[in-house]
């Protein structure tokens, strides 16, 4: 079995430590032929209510704001969304519990009685990696300044929130497209008018360590690609003010305002949203719903979706439950719209052919393009280090799904890229997740053709 972690959040929504399928005591184990052993008198860490603060004054966040336990139910206010402390030598060594809860994940004080026997893990990544942690709040009068973004005491409050704000608009914007050649410029323009792109991502805002590094290496990753439609998972309250001062050019919708949540963001000049609502999941225990947009992207009409499934191993049968919810409103959406659902599903293989397969009409997009093997890992954890594995897992948790429209123009995929492979300087990557970036293309439908 293997011992592993569980995501943003635990069976029972707090945030996760190790948790095991079997019940060892004691784990010694080398990754990859450089191991790290957790130090938790090491450096302090830093927090995102802190960092991200500091980052983008322009957004005149408060700390309380950016913290996501201030959004959080009560038990989960009790622990941190901090991850692990990066420090390298030559062995990890984790101490594991006897025993775990399959409602809960996180590690829980020694009991009077041995449980009978140990449940089953989690295996995804996690947040904190102990619950001695502080919270975002305590942790962010701790952190110090970080150098460049503060603008002098002397300056007016104005210059201040335009020299503050100038680190993430750089990030986001780069080069700017009024600075490239016309030519550059025709080619872009006769390049997208054919092709509808989708980003989709899980961008692991619940941990906060080197968070306001990750989000400047997240808004780069979003202005290099410029999609017509991101969508977001495991988003929390001060990144989603952050992106929706600095990105004024998309337009954001949020499937909840509290906690974690999901987001849809629609570049204005490209989408029109038409509408959009909320599908709650009934027995969810972990706040999860289905996120809808109905939009027209150059004149198609256009049914959006995303979600965040249900996370851990053991809880697959709510999230097969989801998974049907999901698929149910995929079918019912009106004919004349083009279906694409994109997400974190947390889902195993094995779980879609539980199910029977995909229903007919609906299509695994990475199907659809061959099974690319260079796309089709979005959580590896032989590459990712942001979260202390000790062992290579590797899932393909990030899917999108197509239901192509009864009649007109057919969308076809043209190619799946995974991105943020990338380490940035602070020797982390922009999330635990990789990003799932998808082209494709209107094409005739044959009746058109024929008519042609």
């Amino acid at each position: 079995m293997d011992e592993t972690t569980c995501s943003s959040h635990t069976c029972s929504r707090e945030l996760p430590v190790y948790c095991s399928d079997t019940a060892p005591c004691l784990v010694d184990t080398i990754v990859k032929g450089k191991t790290r052993k957790k130090n938790k008198k090491g450096k302090k860490r830093q927090s995102a209510a802190c960092q991200m603060k500091t980052d983008s004054e322009c957004t005149l966040v408060t700390a309380e704001q950016l913290s996501p336990s201030q959004h959080l139910p009560e038990h989960l206010e009790k622990s941190s969304a901090g991850s692990k402390n990066k420090k390298k030598s030559q062995k990890t060594r984790i101490i594991l519990p006897a025993t775990s809860q399959a409602s809960s994940a996180h590690r829980e004080e020694p009991s009077g009685s041995q449980k009978a026997s140990a449940q089953s893990a989690c295996d995804q990544s996690t947040q904190t990696e102990s619950p001695q942690l502080q919270s975002f709040q305590t942790l962010s009068t701790q952190t110090p300044p970080i150098q460049g973004i503060h603008s002098p005491p002397t300056e007016s409050k104005s210059t201040q929130t335009k020299h503050s704000s100038f680190p993430l608009q750089q990030a986001y914007w780069g080069r700017s497209f009024t600075d490239q050649s016309t030519d550059e410029q025709e080619t872009q323009s006769s390049s997208r008018n054919s092709h509808l792109t989708v980003l989709s991502w899980n961008i692991d805002c619940l941990d906060s360590e080197n968070i306001s590094h990750r989000v400047k290496g997240l808004l780069s990753q979003f202005g290099k690609y410029r999609a017509d439609v991101v969508l977001l998972q495991e988003l929390v309250p001060g990144c989603l003010t952050i992106l929706q001062n600095i990105m004024k050019d998309y337009q954001v919708l949020q499937g909840s305002e509290d906690g974690y949540f999901t987001a849809i963001l629609l570049r204005k000049d490209r989408v029109q949203l038409l509408q959009s609502n909320i599908v709650k999941y009934p027995t969810t225990e972990m706040g999860r719903n289905l996120l809808i947009a109905h939009v027209s992207f150059l004149g198609h009409p256009l049914c959006i979706m995303t979600s965040h499934l249900e996370s851990c191993k053991s809880n697959s049968q709510e999230r097969l439950n989801q998974l049907r919810r999901v698929w149910k409103w995929i079918k019912e959406a009106p004919e004349d719209h083009t279906v694409i659902f994109g997400g974190d599903t947390n889902l195993r293989d094995w779980e879609v052919k539980k199910l029977g397969g995909l229903p007919d009409g609906i299509f695994d997009v990475w199907e659809m393009l061959g099974e690319p093997e260079e796309s089709k890992y979005t959580w590896d954890t032989s590459i990712n280090d942001n979260k202390e594995i000790p062992h290579s897992i590797r899932l393909r948790f990030d899917r999108l799904f197509l239901r192509a429209a009864a009649e007109g123009a057919q969308l076809r995929p043209e190619s799946m890229t995974l991105i943020g492979l990338e380490k940035l300087k602070c020797d982390y990557f922009i999330s635990d997740h990789w990003g799932i970036l998808c082209t494709f293309k209107f094409e005739a439908s044959e009746e058109q053709r024929v008519n042609d």
